[in-house]
């Protein structure tokens, strides 16, 4: 069904994050979610760009009512965007599809996509959608965790080749992952002949944007202690000590609300030590941690 394509409407919906969750979007910078589309959704899409429109820019798809619904306004995929970017949150007013031949000899550079700015606002999520399975052989996405923290100029990261610690975005048709939109990816190497319907790797990419202040209004976990929760990214070589967690908290601080109430003094204070002295002798609340965060508040 053709409807009114509903660019940047606003949307809401409930949230399926919990606050582990979340904490593991801002070290991480991405989030995975394997073949939530459902298949009859997927094959749609995938005869949608074979036979309608096989540009780069497949925008009008926001016209069909089953794109809408089974894709932008997915669940589970909506669920963590509402959880990461807080109430009435806009739908996208651009899709592009990165859609490769297969195969394809060539390794994309690493980047940084255009306009990327550092802060621990998160106004905005970069979203990838796969329509069929992609694996490793037919050249997906690659992401570096952490890297939505490293100030590095483009010319200085594309010659990078392959990086320890980085991860393929590989999955089943109706995956959907989440970025930061800052992080460092890539396009891998295809060595795959065609294995579905289309001919290509079909690659649907879309943006949502913040419309509310951010507040902690996920999943909230009662149980959990944040003066030990582990804010390092995964590849902590990549910053100095300590920092790539720093900029971590500093965020999950920026999406509960509170980041007026976090001031890193510097040394040993949270959330630096939070993996690696659990204060669990005396129960005591880390030197530093934001005042809604503590144990006793």
């Amino acid at each position: 069904m053709t409807i009114k394509a509903p660019y940047n409407e606003m949307y809401d919906c409930a949230p399926t994050l919990t606050d582990q969750q979340v904490i593991d979007v801002c070290r991480n910078g991405y989030l995975i979610l394997p073949g939530v589309v459902p298949d009859e959704v997927n094959q749609q899409v995938v005869n949608y760009l074979d036979t309608v429109d096989s540009t780069y820019a497949p925008t009008l798809i926001m016209t069909q009512d089953w794109f809408v619904e089974g894709v932008v306004k997915n669940p589970q995929a909506a669920g963590a965007v509402r959880s990461l970017l807080g109430r009435n949150f806009t739908l996208p007013n651009l899709i592009a599809n990165h859609r490769g031949p297969l195969p394809w000899p060539h390794t994309g550079g690493w980047h940084r996509d255009g306009g990327s700015i550092y802060t621990p606002a998160l106004e905005y999520l970069q979203v990838f959608y796969w329509p069929e399975e992609c694996t490793d052989d037919m050249g997906p996405t690659e992401v570096l965790p952490g890297s939505h923290f490293m100030r590095t100029k483009a010319p200085l990261m594309a010659h990078y080749g392959k990086i320890a610690g980085a991860v393929s975005t590989a999955g089943p048709a109706g995956t959907i992952f989440l970025t930061v939109y800052s992080i460092w990816h890539r396009r891998t190497r295809a060595t795959s002949e065609p294995r579905g319907k289309s001919t290509f790797r079909n690659l649907l990419k879309y943006n949502y944007w913040r419309t509310s202040p951010p507040q902690r209004d996920w999943i909230i976990d009662p149980t959990l202690d944040f003066n030990v929760v582990d804010f390092e990214p995964p590849q902590v070589g990549q910053f100095e000590q300590f920092h790539g967690g720093i900029a971590a908290a500093r965020m999950f601080c920026w999406l509960c609300g509170i980041d007026d109430q976090y001031v890193k003094r510097g040394g040993q204070c949270w959330p630096i030590l939070s993996a690696r002295v659990p204060l669990v002798h005396d129960g005591a609340d880390q030197m530093g941690i934001p005042s809604p965060l503590r144990r006793h508040v």
